[in-house]
């Protein structure tokens, strides 16, 4: 077991209230997580930042030159690597799906269509249905589900969050300025998924979110949340290595630290890292094998935007 009995550990929570009077359960007794991230591996990581960044008209806000983190959501991003200096091989199996959730899910549909992107599924729209989406394809593999989860019994718990979230429009590129980001879901895949929901719930003092039966959603940051999919029925099935990492951007690094040392997280060191004088961070495993990041970037040269970014909270005046 990964957590032993800290799984029994008391969560406290409080109550945050939005402007419409909903409120919202928010983790207490832990350290915030501000973003929700990613890291991808490429043979060429130029040719992935050109297509990030001028067909998809995500903002690069930190550039370590071998690495870029791009802006996908408010509080969601994504970080291309070089695989030539990152942790994983372009060789590992790709067993993670970037769902980039907008309202605009046609209109997004038209557009990489329009701009020659290559396409796993073809979009899918259907009345009653929880979801609606497509999947595209990465110039190196990586999937890319583009989808809306609709006003369902399924999505309750959900779909107040995204309606009160002003979607992240391009600032570059040639993405039309009307297709908007609301959220991301990173998707994972597993051999069995209760004790990994244990994991995540303990880990992050956060109840269920939405259950689809084979994949469970929960929430991260503002508008990054962590899918979890039986691979058995998912569009990856559950493999030893994986070509991702998944991070989380927060204010206190050392702090995660500690609380993931007490509960039993695998640490791949117990010393902090530091990374270009620029980041400070630490990487440990789920029950799954997925390695887990924790990111707090320092106020230096290059961190400007992102940090700029990392302030402005997404549900601010919503």
């Amino acid at each position: 077991m990964f957590f032993g009995t800290a799984l029994c550990v008391l969560m406290v929570a409080a109550c945050a209230a939005t402007d419409s009077g909903e409120t919202i359960e928010m983790p207490q007794g832990r350290p915030d997580i501000q973003g929700l991230n990613a890291f991808y591996y490429y043979e060429d990581v130029e040719r992935a930042w050109v297509f990030y960044r001028d067909v998809l008209g995500f903002e690069t806000v930190s550039d370590f030159g071998f690495a870029k983190i791009m802006q996908v959501a408010p509080a969601s991003y994504l970080t291309l690597v070089d695989a030539d200096r990152g942790m994983h091989s372009t060789d590992e199996p790709k067993s993670v799906t970037l769902a980039i959730v907008t309202e605009t899910v046609e209109e997004w549909y038209a557009y990489l269509v329009s701009e020659g992107v290559e396409l796993r599924s073809e979009l899918t729209l259907r009345e009653g249905s929880a979801h609606d989406g497509f999947v595209a394809v990465d110039p190196e593999g990586y999937l890319l589900e583009f989808e809306w989860f609709n006003e369902h019994p399924e999505n309750e718990q959900l779909s107040p969050r995204l309606e009160r979230t002003e979607g992240l429009r391009p600032t570059a590129g040639s993405r039309p300025p009307e297709l908007t980001v609301h959220a991301t879901v990173l998707w994972l895949y597993y051999d069995e998924l209760a004790p990994i929901e244990a994991f995540y719930e303990g880990l992050f003092d956060v109840d269920l979110l939405v259950d689809q039966g084979w994949a469970k959603v929960y929430t991260a940051s503002a508008t990054g949340y962590i899918g979890l999919v039986d691979g058995s029925r998912g569009l990856h099935q559950a493999t030893p290595e994986k070509a991702v990492t998944v991070s989380f951007i927060t204010s206190d690094a050392e702090g995660w630290m500690a609380r993931a040392s007490e509960l039993g997280v695998p640490l791949r060191s117990e010393e902090m890292g530091n990374e270009s004088d620029r980041v400070q961070t630490f990487v440990g495993f789920d029950p799954g094998g997925y390695f887990l990041e924790w990111d707090t970037f320092l106020e230096r040269p290059g961190n400007e935007t992102l940090l700029e970014r990392l302030l402005n909270d997404p549900f601010a005046g919503r």
